[in-house]
């Protein structure tokens, strides 16, 4: 891997395991509008992607204003309760300390609304290792991963090919391709491995401390090109 400087995480399914949080509040939502619910299992495929991509899935509908009525509803509990029904991946505070002590700049980048990003980071201790948090307004703009990438690397004239892109999702490393950085893909999150294989990241790791080895060249990660 080429010299490095910035690190871009994402948070769901990569940083923290939401899935109490968010799948209780997407059935709430579902409750406050009189629709079916789907099974927990079955909700925990929408854990990564934008509210509004979910819920046009879930209530099979275009129509923008029901969309919203179910993304008011989500927030209406995510951002009292919901927040909060997280948590950190083991080995992700150890593998942030030793990332920022080598002068590695961490970002969290993610699709989820950036005033929630910022809470919940501080809330859990993890705002001393990050540089900054980035993430779409409430209103949607940014939702899309790859151009939220893409105004971050512009705005803060980051380089891209001394960049990683760090994610659970084929969205996270196609929108890391795309801006024409580095991508490692993890597998202990919410897109299956088959997903990830699929994405084709530069490399795949199954725990967080080799996200670290990976990144300073120390490790035998996975790259899934050999």
């Amino acid at each position: 891997m080429p010299m490095l400087s910035n690190v871009f995480f994402d948070l769901d399914g990569t940083l923290f395991d939401p899935k109490e949080g968010i799948t209780r509040c997407i059935r709430y939502a579902l409750e406050q509008l009189g629709r079916p619910c789907p099974s927990e299992l079955e909700l925990t495929q929408f854990i990564g992607p934008p509210l509004r991509v979910t819920f046009k899935k879930l209530l099979c509908s275009d129509e923008k204003r029901l969309i919203e009525e179910a993304v008011s509803f989500f927030r209406e509990r995510f951002s009292k309760v919901g927040l909060f029904e997280n948590k950190v991946y083991p080995e992700i505070a150890e593998m942030l300390a030793v990332l920022h002590e080598n002068s590695y700049r961490l970002y969290v980048v993610t699709s989820k609304p950036k005033v929630y990003a910022e809470r919940i980071v501080r809330h859990f201790s993890l705002d001393q290792w990050f540089s900054n948090v980035f993430g779409p307004d409430l209103d949607g703009h940014l939702d899309n991963k790859t151009e939220l990438i893409e105004s971050v690397l512009t705005n803060f004239m980051l380089v891209p090919e001394e960049t990683v892109v760090i994610g659970d999702r084929k969205e996270d490393i196609v929108a890391g391709k795309l801006n024409r950085t580095r991508t490692i893909g993890v597998t202990y999150g919410y897109g299956s491995e088959e997903e990830i294989l699929g994405s084709a990241p530069d490399y795949i790791c199954h725990r967080p401390y080799e996200i670290q080895t990976a990144i300073m060249g120390r490790s035998n990660t996975e790259s899934p090109k050999t």
